[in-house]
């Protein structure tokens, strides 16, 4: 029988699973048995004295499991939790802390560039109608779309544009607006703040930004902003950060992004925002939950655009997000120093 010590991957198959498998087995074999697709409580009691580590990534929280004390309790010889995300909500940390545990994750400046590229990917589709205008190119009447681009006269009652009879299948129309030359606020100012703001310096853009160390009021920045982008993480703090109050204070012609995570936003509160024109568009990365009921109203405005939280997502940030966690566990099992640690 091996001596390798058993490694539990509860990441999930429409996360990034297959490479994480291919890498394990192909630099990993000789560290650790890396299992997967069978549950904590499916394990033989043999089997679970064995599992030294757990490999899980955010995903794992659509399944509405986190490694908490219950799993923790499975596993007496835990040594180890890695994940190859920057955010560990989805690890009761406190408890593996004080249980001598270590928690491996993969920090955020791993993949704040391509979160910041994506970030204003979203801004741009929004502000420019690109959805929208991929609507018109592709409709029966395509030869007129360019004419038809330009805004009609005809509003419906939530004072939304909308397109003449002949274009009734196209989504409601949104007015364009310019990017160059706007204000931008930034509600965290970590490593993907950094990459964004330095993106919108090519705009030309009026940077706002707030943070936990930076004394401007969130009000302001608020009032300010033509377009509004969040990447803050999740925490007791930071949960509805933005809800009725701050959405009130917002300007009408004002765009809501969310790159962080969808807690930080107040998700009934935006609904309503939107509808009743408090401000003009959003474009979430994440959403809460992180798979919206399918009537959810969100997924039906045009003034909205969702994405399934893969801001991050190239293929070389995966393969290096997925390379750190696995060292984050060869290290955790044979009780070396975790690369990156949160404990």
């Amino acid at each position: 029988m091996s001596s390798r010590p058993l490694v539990l991957c509860l990441v999930p198959s429409t996360s990034p699973l297959p490479m994480m498998l291919e890498l394990a087995e192909r630099s990993f074999k000789d560290d650790f048995i890396l299992i997967h697709g069978v549950k904590v409580v499916d394990l033989s009691q043999n089997e679970r004295e064995k599992v030294k580590g757990i490999i899980c990534n955010h995903g794992f929280r659509r399944s509405k499991i986190r490694v908490n004390r219950e799993i923790m309790d499975l596993l007496p010889n835990l040594k180890v939790i890695s994940t190859p995300s920057a955010g560990v909500d989805h690890i009761d940390v406190e408890e593996a802390t004080a249980r001598g545990i270590r928690v491996g994750h993969v920090p955020g400046y791993f993949n704040s560039d391509s979160v910041a590229e994506f970030s204003l990917g979203l801004l741009l589709a929004s502000a420019r109608s690109i959805l929208q205008a991929n609507e018109v190119a592709k409709s029966s009447d395509a030869a007129q779309s360019a004419v038809r681009l330009y805004p009609p006269s005809r509003k419906d009652s939530d004072g939304l544009q909308k397109f003449p009879k002949d274009f009734r299948n196209i989504s409601r129309w949104i007015p364009p607006s310019q990017v160059t030359g706007s204000t931008l606020g930034l509600v965290g100012f970590g490593n993907i703040g950094r990459a964004i703001a330095e993106r919108a310096k090519g705009f030309k853009m009026n940077i706002l930004y707030h943070c936990a160390t930076f004394c401007l009021e969130l009000k302001e920045l608020l009032t300010a902003s033509d377009f509004v982008v969040l990447s803050l993480p999740l925490t007791p703090e930071t949960t509805n950060f933005i809800s009725a109050e701050e959405l009130s204070i917002m300007k009408s012609t004002a765009t809501l992004i969310n790159v962080g995570r969808g807690e930080t936003v107040n998700h009934d509160d935006l609904t309503v925002a939107l509808q009743k024109g408090v401000i003009k568009a959003a474009a979430l990365d994440v959403t809460d939950p992180p798979v919206l009921p399918r009537d959810h109203p969100l997924l039906n405005m045009s003034n909205v655009i969702i994405t399934p939280h893969i801001a991050y997502l190239t293929t070389s940030v995966l393969q290096l997000r997925c390379s750190t966690s696995l060292d984050n566990l060869r290290a955790g099992v044979k009780d070396e120093e975790l690369l990156y640690s949160v404990n």
